[in-house]
């Protein structure tokens, strides 16, 4: 037995090597992988460590499949790639808000390759075409990759003369150098200007028949209402505004009447309000309404383009009547002693002075109105009419707003204590026609603010007449009667009966504009010199010549 031991062991390895023989001999080849297997596998990007979830797209990000990188990594950013806080959305808006704010510079900074006269083309664009104002409204934007976008919007110019002009545009902006920046071009402006063109306004001279007075009578000689009535010369100015070269017109003034009409006009106040101007040396205007019923009766302007129907200016003082009326409302009446000193500040805001720095110390409110006292009326608004009561007081009862009508005025909602003091005394956001001041005059001697109409009675979408609390109407009279008798008119000359306001409008860079509002009898009235001085001594002395000749 122990002689076969080795046998068996040599026996045993030899099987298994046979047995290790046999399996590499018979065992299956290579797999093989299909063609579909292959084309996934090759098309497959390498991860090594980095998930296998496709990277998003980010916004305005090109559209072709994300590379992913063989290891973690960071990306570089495109040289025109925007910030996050960069977009188009926000560059648009800026842009949108310093026009309409007339901010040529910051416009300039937000245009790629602005032109060296790109602020210039805006204001020869708004002195040739006679603009006024201008209104804008965007659209949605549109994003077109991330390398473009739009955004659509419209606009409406006033144009002196034309009324309304509407237009539509759109604003183009794409990355320029890592930030969204405008593609300026004279299209921005406006359309017409696109490839070359350009827009002027016309001046064509056409035959028009004679007005009447509503007496049925001619206008009186060098009535200075030319601008108002068809008939008063052998011609009329017909204006148009047109597309160059193609001679598209875009706006026109309306066709004068082929007949003769009546108007609202008195022969006699008209014939007053034209002599009233006789060598008076500035552009000048003086407007009548009758205080019953608004009818204009006459109207003589020096100022041009029917500025004594549509010119906005700062009333200046002469909006005290305005703001009176809301402190009135507050609870003051016309023997409150309020205080009138040489200046004031308001709290953490700017300072506040009185013509020639004059101090009446403590006097009545009325006083203070006759005395023009401008601290008195910026400190009584800063303490009670900082809820928007004064801005409400002039559009809901006195005109100041948007509306359809022969007159145009104005207030801002104010954005600070500077602007509400501003406000306060007729400057900053405040502006009105000298029409529209004639109908707050008007709405003091009747008790009603009502438009001024040229017809016989309002049309159908004439604003509705407000009527004024009485006891303000009776306090505002009595403080108008205190301006002509002893206040800043009672050297003017003013006849007996007559109740008013001056006003002394500052203007950056040139001399104040001097009006005075006012009423006596039948007839309310507006007298605005333009840059002409002080209201005291140069619109009071024209009204009261005016008053003379009636």
């Amino acid at each position: 037995m122990r002689e076969r031991w080795p046998l068996l062991m040599i026996a045993l390895v030899v099987v298994i090597i046979a047995f290790g023989v046999y399996a590499m001999v018979a065992g299956p080849g290579p797999v093989e992988a299909s063609p579909q297997s292959r084309q996934s596998r090759s098309s497959a990007p390498r991860t090594e460590g980095l998930p296998l979830s496709p990277t998003p797209t980010p916004p305005f990000a090109p559209t072709t499949s994300p590379v992913v990188p063989t290891a973690p990594s960071v990306v570089p950013t495109a040289p025109d790639a925007p910030t996050v806080q960069d977009t188009p959305e926000l560059i648009a808006a800026r842009y949108f808000t310093a026009w309409q704010a007339g901010d040529f510079t910051t416009m300039a900074g937000l245009v790629a390759d602005a032109p060296a006269d790109f602020a210039d083309r805006h204001r020869r664009f708004t002195a040739e075409l006679r603009v006024s104002s201008l209104s804008l409204t965007p659209g949605a934007p549109r994003r077109q990759g991330g390398d473009a976008a739009e955004v659509p919007f419209q606009g409406v110019r006033e144009v002196t003369g034309l009324g309304r002009w509407p237009f539509s545009s759109v604003l183009r902006m794409a990355p320029r150098n890592g930030a969204w920046k405008v593609l300026w071009g004279p299209e921005t402006l406006h359309p017409s200007l696109k490839d070359g063109g350009s827009l002027r306004l016309k001046e064509t001279q056409v035959p028009r028949p004679a007005a009447l007075t509503r007496e049925g009578l001619p206008f009186p000689p060098d009535s200075r209402a030319g601008d108002y009535f068809p008939g008063l010369g052998t011609t009329a100015v017909h204006l148009t505004l047109e597309e160059v070269p193609s001679g598209k017109v875009l706006l026109a003034s309306p066709t004068p009447p082929q007949t003769g009409t009546r108007s609202t006009i008195s022969q006699q106040v008209q014939a007053a309000a034209a002599r009233a101007l006789d060598g008076v040396g500035r552009p000048a205007a003086v407007v009548a309404l009758d205080t019953q019923t608004g009818q204009l009766r006459a109207v003589a302007d020096t100022l041009g383009g029917k500025r004594a129907f549509n010119g906005l200016y700062p009333p200046g003082s002469a909006f005290k009547v305005v703001t009176a009326a809301a402190l009135l409302r507050t609870g003051l009446n016309v023997d409150s002693s309020v205080a009138c000193p040489g200046t004031y500040t308001i709290p953490n805001a700017r300072s506040f002075t009185n013509d020639g720095g004059a101090d009446h110390g403590a006097v009545t409110l009325t006083m203070a109105f006759a005395f023009s006292c401008n601290t008195t009326f910026v400190r009584q608004a800063y303490e009670r009419l900082r809820d928007d009561r004064l801005r409400a007081e002039a559009a809901d009862r006195f005109g100041f707003r948007e509306k359809p009508g022969l007159s145009f005025c104005r207030i801002r909602p104010y954005n600070d204590l500077n602007e509400l003091g501003s406000d306060a005394i007729g400057q900053n956001s405040v502006q009105a026609s000298p029409l529209c001041m004639a109908e707050v005059a008007a709405a003091v001697a009747s008790g009603v603010w009502k438009p001024a109409i040229m017809t016989d009675r309002p049309s159908a979408d004439s604003p509705p007449e407000v009527p004024l609390d009485a006891g303000v109407v009776t306090a505002l009279r009595t403080m108008m009667n205190a301006v002509v008798t002893q206040g800043t008119a009672a050297k003017a000359g003013l006849p007996s009966g007559t109740a008013g306001k001056t006003g002394t409008a500052e203007v950056s860079g040139a001399k104040s504009h001097a009006w005075f509002i006012g009423y006596r009898g039948p007839l309310a009235f507006a007298v605005l010199v333009e840059n002409g001085g002080t209201g005291g001594s140069v619109a009071a002395p024209i009204a009261a010549k005016f008053l003379k000749a009636l």
